[in-house]
C-alpha cells in the first residue's frame, strides 16, 4: 500500500485530535498501528508489542519499537522519527515524549495493559479517550474495499470448492485442515480465525471447535471461515448437508434463515439504525415462531480484524454510513439437532448496499 495513503490517515486522525484539544495519541493496538503506518500487522501475543505510534495534533509523529524490528521500522517510517528501545521501554518512550514537550497524551483504555499505563504515568498525563482510530476504520477506503473484495472473493471460491470433500467418514478436523490448505494454497497469508466446524448437533454451537466427529450421511454440516489476503480479512458461513437429499425440516429452516438475511438486507442503506436489520431479522423469525432459537447479533465489521465496529444487535447504537463493511449472520439452534446459519459480508455505500 502506498505511504501516501497512511499518511493521509495520519492527517486524519490530526484532525481529530484537534477537534478533541488532545495533543498526542498513543497507538499501542497493532491494527490500528498498521493502518497508520503499514507496520507490523501483528504483535506476537497479548503481552508482547511490535511498537507504538504516537501521533500529535500539530507536530511530528514517532515510531516506537525495539531492535528486532529496527530494518522493518525503516521501511515503513522517517528514520528520524524512529525510536528504538530495549529492556527499559517505559523510561526510554516517557523521557523522549517528555524531551518532545509531549505533556499529556491520550490512551484507548480497551487496548493498553495497566502494566503499561502505570510505566508511562511518571513521565506523561494519560488521559482515557476510546476508539478514536476505530472511528476512521469504520469507513474502508477504495483500496481497502479493493482487498476486502478479493478476500471475499477467495472465500466464496473455497466454499464451493470445499463441497466436494463433505462426505461421510470425514472428520470436522480434517475438514477444518482442508479449508486451511486451500486457502494457503490460493495465495492466503493465513487464516483470519480458526475455522469453526460442526456436525449435527455440534452445529448448534455457534463456535464450535472442530472434533473427531465424523459427518454422517443424511446430517447437515456447519463451516464458518475466512482467510486474510492482502492484510485484510474475510468471514463467511455456509450450511451444507451431506448426501443428495437434504431433509425437509433442514430445508424449511435454511429458507428460513436464508429469508431472515434478506430482510435484514432490503434495509441496509446509510442513515438506518444499526439496531434496525437486527430488528428485521427477528421479526422474521418472531413471525414464523422460532425467534427464541435465534441466540445471538446479526453482524460485525470485518477488515483489518475479523470482528471489529461496527456491530448489529439488540444493542447497537449509531447508524450505517458509506464504507462499512458489516456481516449479516442469522442463525437457528436446537442443541438435539444442530443449527443453520448463512453469512454474506456487506458493504454500505453512497445510496443502499452491495453484497459483497
Amino acid at each position: 500500500m502506498e505511504q501516501k495513503i497512511f499518511e493521509q490517515r495520519r492527517e486524519n486522525l490530526k484532525r481529530k485530535l484537534a477537534d478533541k484539544k488532545l495533543p498526542a495519541l498513543l497507538v499501542s493496538h497493532a491494527a490500528n498501528r498498521y493502518y497508520l503506518s503499514g507496520f507490523e500487522l501483528h504483535d506476537g501475543q497479548c503481552n508482547e508489542s511490535s511498537g507504538w505510534l504516537v501521533i500529535t495534533a500539530d507536530g511530528d509523529d514517532y515510531l516506537f519499537t525495539d531492535p528486532r524490528f529496527t530494518d522493518a521500522a525503516k521501511l515503513h517510517w522517517n528514520e528520524d522519527g524512529i525510536v528504538i528501545y530495549s529492556d527499559k521501554k517505559h523510561q526510554t518512550v516517557g523521557e523522549f515524549l517528555k524531551g518532545k514537550g509531549v505533556a499529556t497524551l491520550g490512551f484507548d483504555p480497551e487496548v493498553t495493559s495497566l502494566y503499561d499505563h502505570e510505566g508511562l504515568r511518571p513521565f506523561v498525563e494519560l488521559t482515557s479517550q476510546r476508539g478514536i482510530v476505530e472511528e476512521l476504520r469504520l469507513h474502508k477506503d477504495e483500496e481497502e474495499i479493493r482487498r476486502m473484495d478479493a478476500s471475499i472473493a477467495l472465500n466464496h471460491k473455497i466454499m464451493d470448492e470445499i463441497r466436494q470433500y463433505l462426505v461421510p467418514g470425514v472428520t470436522e478436523k480434517e475438514i477444518a485442515w482442508q479449508i486451511e490448505k486451500m486457502f494457503k494454497d490460493n495465495g492466503a497469508e493465513e487464516m483470519a480465525f480458526s475455522s469453526i466446524v460442526g456436525v449435527g448437533p455440534n452445529a448448534a454451537l455457534p463456535h464450535a471447535i472442530p472434533g473427531e466427529t465424523k459427518l454422517r450421511e443424511g446430517e447437515l454440516v456447519l463451516i464458518d471461515t475466512g482467510c486474510r489476503l492482502n492484510d485484510y480479512n474475510s468471514d463467511q458461513t455456509r450450511t451444507f448437508w451431506v448426501g443428495d437429499n437434504p431433509s425437509e425440516r433442514f430445508q424449511q429452516v435454511l429458507e428460513w434463515v436464508q429469508g431472515a438475511q434478506q430482510a435484514a438486507i432490503d434495509i441496509m442503506r446509510p442513515g438506518v439504525s444499526l439496531y434496525a436489520p437486527w430488528k428485521a431479522s427477528w421479526d422474521y423469525f418472531d413471525k414464523l415462531g422460532v425467534a427464541e432459537y435465534f441466540t445471538h447479533g446479526l453482524g460485525h465489521g470485518v477488515g483489518l480484524e475479523t470482528h471489529e465496529p461496527p456491530r448489529m444487535s439488540r444493542v447497537a447504537k449509531g447508524v450505517m454510513e458509506p464504507g462499512m463493511i458489516i456481516t449479516v449472520e442469522p442463525g437457528l439452534y436446537w442443541p438435539d439437532w444442530g443449527g443453520i446459519r448463512w453469512e454474506h459480508e456487506v458493504l454500505i455505500t453512497e445510496d443502499g448496499c452491495r453484497v459483497l
